[in-house]
């Protein structure tokens, strides 16, 4: 276990303005160690990182470390886990993206973010029952097909939040909630037993906040880029044109990370922003589960007593093109055209017919994928 000081040191430092994983590897590679940061002379750092010497100033300083052992106080009476963006359990998704936070503050089992699928379940807080439905659904659905681990990632908010993380634990499958606040207290307070129901079914809470920071709607829109940086793909249920989930949509597809949008009728408030995305070309269009799957590429479980039904003849010249979408599930027409040398109209005709032949099948986009039968 890390020693009582260097955690006053990471909290303190985590804390400061504008620390991130890209900033604060960006003191390392200057040499400049957490310890460093609050032990060097002000004027020393200023010349080593080139930043004005307010930004180290000594009362600054020492506020930031009389709070972090607080804080370090609060972390030992508690069960919580302080996981510092070095520490080898530190969410490797979240790892990846460099406005992510210097230190993660954990309670329940955080080793479920290194599950093998990731699937992050956003919206409005006005959930409707064709919403709530399809959350259940495709939680449901993922569940059941998935070959290997899944982690259900959302706010624990009123409306789509509560019913992705509710749909997870009806499904038996870990979930984890981003909390805009620290772990001193759960908000909104109708969702304490599904919080604690996170963490003893196998899922966690997580946050960026201590439990001294005050709570304020900054937060929420902040916690958005959190809620994407732990998921392979977010999946938009429903949203009006502005929204958390529209942020948490637009961040994740910064992230480069698939983004999906449940479509709906045009007149509906709560699926405008949805169509909005799918329209344009933000997020792909998800119905069901296989849309995901299909999307990502993602690996079914074998479909037992059904060998015989598989058994079938693969003419030679789909070969190329089964290889290409095998190795690179949702690769474009265009992609296919210069990875095969083909011209775009004699590619579409083979398209067509390994579409129609139940080879390939079409995604959003223009992009293909295999049907179950062929993955």
């Amino acid at each position: 276990m890390i020693e009582r000081d260097e955690l006053i040191f990471r909290i303190a430092f985590a804390s400061y303005r504008n620390i991130n994983i890209e900033t604060a590897s960006n003191f390392v590679a200057r040499g400049v160690s957490v310890r460093d940061f609050f032990e060097l002379p002000a004027q020393r750092l200023a010349a080593i990182t080139g930043i004005r010497s307010d930004y180290f100033s000594d009362e600054k300083r020492s506020a930031a470390l009389e709070l972090a052992k607080r804080e370090a106080d609060f972390i030992a009476d508690s069960r919580v886990k302080p996981v510092f963006y070095t520490d080898r359990d530190y969410p490797t998704r979240m790892a990846e993206c460099g406005d992510a936070p210097a230190m993660l503050y954990v309670a329940g089992n955080n080793d479920a973010a290194r599950a093998s699928y990731s699937v992050a379940i956003v919206g409005t807080r006005h959930c409707t029952p064709y919403g709530a439905d399809f959350t259940r659904r495709l939680v449901s659905e993922l569940a059941s097909t998935l070959d290997g681990s899944l982690l259900i990632v959302s706010g624990l908010a009123f409306g789509v939040d509560i019913a992705a993380h509710r749909a997870a634990l009806e499904a038996g499958v870990p979930t984890a909630a981003v909390l805009a606040h620290g772990l001193n207290t759960i908000y909104p307070a109708d969702h304490r037993n599904e919080a604690k129901r996170i963490i003893s079914d196998g899922g966690f809470l997580a946050t960026e906040y201590r439990s001294s920071d005050r709570i304020h709607r900054g937060n929420f829109l902040a916690r958005n880029r959190l809620i994407a940086a732990l998921a392979d793909v977010t999946v938009v249920v429903e949203s009006d044109f502005k929204g958390g989930a529209m942020v948490t949509a637009r961040i994740a597809a910064a992230y480069n990370r698939e983004v999906m949008a449940l479509p709906g009728r045009v007149n509906d408030t709560y699926s405008r922003g949805c169509n909005r995305l799918i329209a344009s070309n933000t997020a792909a269009m998800i119905c069901e589960a296989t849309d995901l799957i299909a999307l990502l590429g993602w690996r079914t479980k074998p479909v037992q007593g059904t060998q015989t039904e598989l058994s079938f003849d693969i003419p030679e010249h789909y070969g190329p093109v089964l290889a290409l979408i095998r190795e690179q599930p949702g690769i474009t027409v265009n992609e296919l055209c210069v990875a095969l040398g083909m011209s775009y109209a004699g590619l579409s005709s083979l398209l067509f017919e390994m579409e129609i032949n139940d080879f390939i099948c079409s995604l959003p986009g223009g992009r293909y994928g295999l049907p179950a039968k062929m993955r």
